[in-house]
């Protein structure tokens, strides 16, 4: 099995958003799982999939995960 694993510029780029944004889920939580390699980040394929899949709501009453 092949983890695809992803810098933060990349990670950012495959959620579409900015990379500010994942650093600062980083600090303040709610964002996707990620690895600490030594002092580089690196977000795996799967989590940032997981995540995005947490986040999907039928409307915009509902509450985001």
């Amino acid at each position: 099995m092949t983890l695809e694993v992803m810098k933060t510029e990349e990670a950012a780029k495959y959620v579409r958003l900015g990379k500010a944004t994942l650093d600062r889920y980083r600090l303040t939580g709610g964002g996707p799982r990620f690895a600490k390699l030594g002092g580089a980040v690196r977000y795996r394929k799967v989590d940032l999939d997981d995540w995005l899949e947490s986040r999907v709501i039928g409307s915009t009453s509902e509450v985001a995960a």
